[in-house]
């Protein structure tokens, strides 16, 4: 392996012009002579040109533009054999320069170059044929001439030339021309393996190295490698791998190896023969990064195809891959990284990996390098899919921490890919709320505003992983991520549409982030997917039911339905109907605008409340001792026509203390929400008296009877528009100097007020009911009885009746649901 390819014989020093017979020193005198009709003239003329060529690149150029190309051009096809090849000589030297080869390209010399590959040519005029040939095929146009004219095939006949030089041309022209799709076919048609393999054994390593990398693209292709098995390659291959002094070609070696490795067969055949222990073998022991690099993406690329991953886990890869995660080399790790993900798909791969690789990967989540983070984050993606025991690993490596930090990586896929992770572990609860603690959510706002699909989709999933508990929900809200998570229900991508509305459905939990959501929009873009076949999904009506099962008065207000699971709590508040299109406005928003004479807000806050610890906070002035006689505490702040009035009063007469106002803020979670004592009454009162009643249905009745003694008592059908409740209603909102009511002041309801208050009070006492809402301030419940059975079939177990429940005419009354009395009752 010593010997060189042979060189070419030292140019005589520059600028000097070798004299011909005839006294001349200029290039253009001897330029003008490739004209002459005298062979002998003409020979000496090109080997002149030659020398003068030979001496560097500004000389080709000079020739170039004394226009020797075009003559030069036909004296390759001369009939004198000497003024042949020393024209052909003249092409291999000046193809070297760019300016050259375009011309040649445009003068097609390419068909007359690959015409002096014949036979019967002297090998000189082989040599730098092909030297000309392969300087052209480094460029496309050339590579499309040299194979649309024919010249695969003389090349590589010529791979088995007795020249060394004519070897190391043609392989190379055959190198550059594989790297285009119609050549890599065509060789192997043209049976280029055989003589790839005898150069191989050239003593030359410019011609081994060729013939690897030439041996390295065509093996991509799947009939190829299985001619190479054929003709023993591989027994080549592992035998140079094994050689060190052939440790200059070993990283070429191994780029082979590994694309045969793809087969199934190919791996079967070389475990059987014990080649693939002398790899792996192979791989323990070198030092070098570039092999160590290439053995790795080898594994990876087996590690495709299922039984090859059976077969590496079999000879036990997975020690050799940990090997090599502690390597200096980033490209080492990255690789080793990559290789372990592909080998993850293998479940027992995969437990084999988790003591000692896990840790490792632990560590490089920390490097400099991002490619090496973004390997090592996809490696642990993998290992902990469906392996509690891998994400346990992960905790006991202390990788929690580095996770969330690579959440702010720098590539997609790194961030990606840690919420994958942290997707994983948050499968068992020890570690999502370990996962908690680290401020997860705060980390996610970042990448849920990514503007990589794969990153939001990720994030979005995170998020619905981990939303599921109360102090994460809060912690997004705090850290404003509800917003951009609500953005993403517009995407494009439907992947990440489904994940963000199922973000949404874990989220919409609690009521305060319902409101939120909704008040971002989440609602109506909600409705907008669930009206598109296009952008519907499985988790969009869902997240829209859950959206406003904890927002019950935008959900009262839009669908004019609650059923029983519907449970009305403190802070509800009924606005009337609201058109498509407009905004749902809060409570606080409402109870603020002047007073109008639109419906009245009805509200509900039954929360017990302690009235003698304002008295220390309040003085007795007369406006005070009002108030409180009225069993009502009247909002503080106001706007509006009631605020003037409030400034008027000397800060002496009413001050309340920081203690106070928090304390009133603390009960008021919904803003400046005054309790409701008179309700608090109702629902004692009814807990007393009606929960004793030993059936739903004497239950149901009774209340039936309570409310609508509460609200005015029965009504004769004929005389109900004599019943003035809107004026009633009028004069509580101008008392209260604010379009906000509660449920406890109306002394006179129609059906909507006590249909409310009966659901209300149903709802505290555990009856179950719904709440409808009808056109003209109709509403009214429906409950499920179940009626008594037939007589004469005891134990018969019957499915429960609906019925709607009179609260206006006959309080108690029930009629069955579709019966005539009952349609009457919502229509009249």
């Amino acid at each position: 392996m010593g010997k060189k390819v042979k060189k070419e014989a030292e140019p005589p020093p520059k600028d000097v012009f070798d004299p011909l017979l005839i006294e001349s020193k200029t290039a253009a005198t001897v330029v003008l002579m490739l004209s002459s009709p005298e062979e002998e003239v003409l020979a000496k003329a090109c080997d002149a040109i030659y020398k003068f060529a030979s001496k560097g690149d500004e000389n080709k150029v000079t020739l170039l533009g004394l226009g020797a190309v075009e003559p030069l051009r036909k004296l390759i096809s001369h009939e004198d054999p000497i003024v042949r090849r020393n024209a052909v000589m003249v092409f291999g030297i000046m193809a070297s320069n760019h300016d050259v080869r375009k011309l040649l390209r445009e003068l097609d010399v390419t068909n007359s170059l690959i015409s002096r590959l014949a036979p019967e040519e002297d090998v000189v005029i082989h040599e730098f044929a092909t030297l000309c040939l392969a300087h052209m095929a480094a460029e496309y146009t050339s590579k499309v001439q040299i194979f649309e004219q024919g010249g695969l095939e003389p090349l590589i006949r010529l791979l088995g030339s007795p020249d060394p030089d004519v070897k190391k041309n043609s392989v190379e022209c055959i190198y550059l021309l594989v790297q285009d799709f119609q050549s890599r076919a065509a060789v192997r048609e043209l049976n280029v393996i055989p003589p790839l393999l005898e150069l191989l054994k050239s003593e030359y390593p410019v011609i081994q190295l060729l013939a690897l990398k030439t041996l390295g693209i065509i093996s991509n292709d799947r009939e190829t490698r299985k001619i190479l098995t054929e003709h023993q390659g591989l027994d080549y291959l592992l035998k140079i791998l094994e050689t060190k002094e052939f440790s200059d070609l070993h990283v070429e070696a191994l780029a082979v190896v590994g694309n045969c490795l793809e087969d199934v067969d190919i791996m079967q055949s070389i475990q059987q023969t014990g080649g693939l222990s002398r790899l792996l073998s192979f791989i323990g022991v070198s030092t070098v990064p570039d092999v160590q690099r290439n053995a790795a993406k080898a594994i990876a690329k087996a590690a495709y195809d299922s039984e090859n991953r059976k077969i590496l886990n079999e000879q036990e890869v997975e020690k050799c891959l940990i090997n090599l995660l502690g390597n200096d080399n980033d490209g080492v790790k990255a690789a080793a990284s990559q290789a372990i993900s592909a080998m993850c798909e293998n479940l027992a791969s995969k437990r084999a990996f988790g003591p000692q690789g896990i840790p490792q990967l632990v560590q490089l989540l920390s490097s400099d390098s991002e490619e090496v983070k973004e390997a090592a984050v996809i490696a642990l993606a993998n290992l902990t899919a469906a392996s509690p025991s891998n994400a346990s690993a992960i905790a006991e490596a202390e990788g929690i921490e580095p996770l969330i930090n690579t959440l702010s990586a720098q590539r997609d896929g790194a961030i990606a890919n840690a919420a994958t992770v942290l997707t994983n572990m948050a499968m068992q609860e020890p570690f999502r709320l370990k996962i908690l603690s680290h401020g997860i959510m705060s980390a996610l706002v970042g990448p849920l505003r990514s503007t990589n699909s794969q990153v939001q989709s990720k994030a979005a999933f995170t998020v619905a992983a981990f939303g599921c508990d109360a102090d994460a929900r809060t912690e997004l809200r705090n850290a404003s991520g509800l917003g951009p998570l609500v953005k993403l229900l517009h995407s494009k991508n439907e992947e990440v549409r489904r994940n963000a509305c199922w973000a949404v459905t874990v989220c919409a939990s609690d009521e305060l982030t319902a409101v939120e959501l909704c008040r971002l929009g989440a609602l109506e873009i909600l409705e907008e997917i669930n009206l598109s076949t296009g952008h519907k999904n499985n988790f969009s009506e869902g997240a829209l039911e859950k959206l406003l099962d904890n927002n019950l008065s935008q959900k009262y207000s839009q669908m004019g339905y609650l059923s029983s699971s519907n449970i009305i709590t403190n802070g509800f508040y009924d606005c009337g109907q609201v058109q498509p299109g407009v905004k749902f406005l809060s409570l606080e928003e409402l109870s603020t605008q002047e007073l109008t004479d639109r419906r009245a807000i009805i509200f509900i806050n039954a929360k017990p409340q302690d009235m003698n610890y304002l008295d220390e906070g309040l003085h007795s002035t007369k406006a005070v001792l009002e108030r409180k006689f009225q069993g009502y505490i009247v909002f503080y702040v106001r706007k509006g026509k009631g605020k003037k009035e409030e400034e008027k009063m000397k800060e002496d007469d009413v001050q309340i203390t920081s203690e106070v106002q928090e304390e009133v803020n603390l009960e008021n979670s919904h803003g400046l929400l005054p309790p409701d004592l008179v309700l608090l009454d109702y629902i004692n009162d009814a807990s007393k008296t009606i929960l004793p009643l030993t059936t739903t249905r004497e239950q149901v009745v009774a209340l039936a009877q309570f409310v609508a003694d509460k609200m005015g008592g029965p009504i004769e059908r004929d005389r109900l528009h004599d019943f003035s409740w809107e004026l009633h209603i009028s004069e509580i909102e101008f008392e209260l100097k604010c379009n906000a009511v509660p449920i406890g002041k109306v002394k006179k309801g129609t059906f909507c007020h006590r249909a409310l208050l009966f659901k209300v009070i149903a709802d505290r006492i555990g009856i179950g009911c719904s709440l409808v809402r009808g056109e003209y301030n109709r509403a009214w419940n429906e409950v499920k009885l179940v009626d008594d059975s037939p007589q004469g079939v005891a134990g018969l177990l019957l499915p429960p009746q609906e019925y709607i429940v009179d609260l206006m005419f006959e309080p108690g009354y029930l009629m069955k649901q579709g019966s005539a009395e009952a349609d009457r009752y919502k229509c009249i």
